[in-house]
């Protein structure tokens, strides 16, 4: 019973096999996926060479890691008719605002089971991955789940305590990027740039600023200081910024994910849509 079982299809599923796949983490022939979507099925047969599952039951005792990749509501249908089967297996669950005490009481209360938050730079492998575990996983448990994530991008362990939070980061924070490079290029566009230009430039810079930070170069608010000369035209940009209150909006926008994911994540799976 090796490999890894997807239940779930869809394209953070797709994402996250892309990755393994070019990593090395799992050959296409011990990676196992299961959705009800038949074009789903071939789709990642075609492209990755994986091996469709013909039911839940099947992918569940073939595999012995399981991936669950569905929809919050989805989680309690297609994890009861599991219980004994997954009992000794390791799950990771990749369902938005899902808890580990409600996969294990789907699935026994000493199952083994990992807590991931990833985010849609997966889909390039540049993604951002929470990964929270149950204190019935194991070093190797937890080894697995790494090698898995840090194939589509950056993977932090942590409590899940604080998975609600990261949600409203990572998880939201690449739509207020979006948001804020869209706005970018309308302001060069204003300013007379192509807009096809324009969002390339925009996008590029974005991706360029967040190197900086991540290669270690100094603090964010140390690299706005850097760029914004006396006089100079950063430093009247910054002052617009002020004084719309962007930073404050911004730190608003955050929490207000962050409350939405701690009020879904008090919901039971059959709840959220």
């Amino acid at each position: 019973m090796g490999g890894i079982g997807f239940i779930g299809g869809g394209n953070m599923a797709q994402a996250i096999i892309a990755g393994i796949i070019k990593k090395g983490v799992y050959a296409a022939e011990d990676i196992g996926v299961f959705d009800i979507r038949k074009e789903r099925l071939d789709h990642l047969s075609s492209l990755y060479g994986v091996i469709p599952s013909p039911s839940l039951q099947d992918l569940a005792e073939r595999k012995g890691v399981i991936m669950l990749a569905v929809k919050p509501d989805k989680v309690s249908t297609v994890l009861s008719p599991l219980e004994t089967i997954l009992k000794d297996k390791l799950v990771i669950s990749i369902a938005a605002g899902i808890t580990i005490k409600t996969i294990q009481t789907l699935v026994g209360n000493d199952a083994r089971v990992v807590r991931v938050m990833p985010n849609t730079p997966a889909l390039v492998l540049e993604g951002v991955s929470a990964v929270a575990a149950s204190r019935s996983c194991t070093d190797q448990d937890m080894e697995c789940a790494g090698k898995i994530f840090a194939s589509i991008g950056m993977c932090m362990e942590m409590d899940e305590g604080l998975i609600n939070a990261v949600t409203a980061l990572t998880g939201s924070g690449p739509a207020f990027c979006f948001m804020f490079m869209e706005a970018l290029s309308d302001g060069a566009v204003r300013a007379g740039l192509p807009r096809d230009t324009a969002i390339k430039l925009a996008a590029a810079t974005v991706k360029g600023a967040a190197s900086m930070v991540l290669e270690g170069l100094g603090h964010p608010g140390l690299l706005k200081d850097m760029v914004s000369s006396p006089s100079g035209t950063t430093i009247d940009g910054i002052a617009v910024l002020e004084a719309k209150a962007f930073r404050s909006a911004v730190i608003d926008a955050v929490y207000a994910a962050y409350k939405r994911s701690v009020s879904l994540g008090s919901q039971g799976p059959s709840d959220q849509t």
